[in-house]
């Protein structure tokens, strides 16, 4: 991962870090509290020679000194020096006990014997240090009386005493304060790092780059009301999700394919968003100017019908078993260069219909009349359908929808296309936020033209031009449209006369289309 990884994570799981930090300063300060105050006092002891005083002498006592020390060190923690102090002391406890209360050391290179005393009395820290001092040096005088002369040649001389400390030792609060703050950050960033590691959800472009070479064609910001407004340059062609459906259009036709211009709109699993990113990819091309043929080829679950407000009773079902002919059922919609195929009633054999050879031919015929022809179809991983249709046109569309989608269903939804030798067109993240650390930036730094931003958020418009503004909203999509994807290439030229194209429109029958259809 690189640094903006890590920033990444940090940003998105930061509620997480902060609150282990101060967890730990909690867990720190409940500790310190709870412990009892501990006091130390210092006794030293120095450690020399009686010679002479000549040079000679002097070097020899001093390094004598020195090699002695050690051993004093250890002989302040035996009995032979605590008992007496314990009995001096009238303390009511043994020699190991008050062996774990010092702690006896020497500075090195030096003849100094350092005794340190631990006790939950400051007054008895210090008496205690004294007092072991004392008795160690007794001690050595005694062991180290020679029979010959009955004196010691090493003499220890207390150079410093022992007084009762004013604060505590132990428990040291800011340290343990700092510890339980360090302790708790680095436990919140590796849970947030972990966190990351195992997260198997599509959040971002980047997931999808680690895992397939298609290019992401389109990437279409979060909409809380996307149910309620489902064909959004429709509904408001001023909304942010109405650009990315035109970049979405302008990025598809920087796409060089070989042959027509059909394509299988899918998702690994339902509910991504595909059926919407058809029916608003199928206007946003129209309103371009393409002649564009909308085909809902999902004929278990089919919402084209229901999202574009027409009828739906009869379709590509009836096509393809011969109930129907193509012009009886195909509905133009909008008034746009749009035409509808809905899917009509749900057969027994889905499969079967779509992979037949009816379905065939009746592709070819419709990329001969149309510039584009888009099918929407059920997703991948639970049926066998898009990956039918896939193998028949130019490619798969693949939708993903963002914190939604994982990286496994996508790589199923890959080879499941991989599988039956056909292409992947591009992929589509959907519901991409617009907030936090996983979100898109959508703010291109000017406005629309009408108070509206390309980012999302509404500028404030004076009063006297919100009349204006609405005026143009309800004035339709399609000058809007254009004038956004201008310069766009040409990837889609027309390959079918007016004529041919408007037989697809006339049906002997006209069918029953609600008021959307006529919008």
């Amino acid at each position: 991962m690189e640094l903006a990884d890590y920033i990444r994570i940090l940003r998105k799981n930061w509620i997480v870090i902060v609150a282990l930090t101060l967890l730990g300063v909690a867990a720190a300060a409940a500790f310190s509290l709870t412990r009892t105050p501990l006091y130390e006092a210092t006794s030293k002891v120095f450690v020399s020679t009686q010679g002479s005083g000549t040079i000679s002498e002097l070097q020899q006592g001093s390094t004598f000194s020195q090699a002695r020390v050690s051993t004093y060190v250890q002989l302040a923690t035996t009995p032979t020096v605590l008992n007496p102090s314990l009995s001096y002391l009238e303390l009511d406890r043994s020699a190991e006990q008050l062996a774990g209360q010092l702690a006896v050391s020497t500075p090195l290179g030096t003849t100094i014997i350092e005794i340190t005393a631990t006790d939950p009395d400051p007054v008895t820290a210090a008496d205690i240090a004294n007092v072991v001092g004392s008795s160690l040096t007794a001690a050595v005088e005694e062991l180290e009386t020679l029979p010959s002369t009955g004196e010691s040649p090493v003499k220890l001389t207390r150079v410093s005493n022992a007084l009762p400390p004013f604060a505590p030792s132990s428990p040291n609060v800011p340290l343990n304060l700092a510890l339980g703050a360090l302790v708790g950050l680095a436990l919140g960033v590796g849970f947030a790092v972990l966190r990351t590691v195992l997260d198997t959800r599509i959040r971002s472009t980047k997931d999808v780059n680690d895992i397939t070479d298609s290019p992401i064609i389109g990437v279409i910001p979060f909409d809380p009301k996307a149910k309620e407004r489902p064909v959004i340059l429709q509904d408001d062609p001023l909304n942010p999700r109405s650009e990315a459906f035109r970049a979405l259009r302008t990025n598809l036709q920087f796409l060089e394919f070989n042959g027509g211009h059909s394509f299988v709109i899918t998702s690994a699993l339902p509910s991504e968003g595909k059926s919407t990113t058809a029916v608003n990819l199928a206007i946003a091309l129209a309103d371009a100017g393409k002649r564009v043929v909308l085909i809902d080829a999902d004929m278990r679950k089919s919402k084209v019908a229901e999202y574009l407000g027409i009828e739906g009773g009869a379709g590509l079902t009836d096509v393809l078993i011969g109930r129907a002919e193509l012009a009886d059922v195909m509905l133009p919609w909008g008034g746009r260069s749009l035409a509808v195929l809905p899917a009509g009633r749900i057969p027994p054999n889905p499969s079967e219909l779509l992979g037949s050879a009816r379905m065939e031919s009746l592709l070819a015929t419709l990329a001969e009349k149309a510039d584009v022809v888009l099918l929407d179809a059920p997703p991948l991983l639970p049926v066998t359908d898009a990956a039918i249709l896939a193998k028949r046109t130019q490619g798969a569309i693949l939708i993903v929808a963002a914190n939604q989608s994982t990286k496994p269903q996508l790589n199923a939804a890959i080879d499941a296309i991989d599988t039956v030798d056909a292409k992947t067109a591009g992929i589509v993240l959907t519901m991409v936020p617009t907030r936090g650390p996983d979100s898109y930036g959508y703010g291109y730094g000017y406005g629309y033209g009408y108070g509206y931003g390309y980012g999302y958020g509404v500028e404030k418009v004076p009063a006297k031009g919100r009349r204006k503004v609405k005026k143009e909203k309800k004035s339709g999509a399609r000058r809007t449209s254009r004038a956004s994807g201008g310069g766009a290439p040409d990837a889609f030229p027309s390959t079918s006369t007016s004529d041919s194209f408007d037989s697809l429109l006339n049906p002997s029958t006209p069918p029953r289309r609600s008021s959307r259809s006529g919008a």
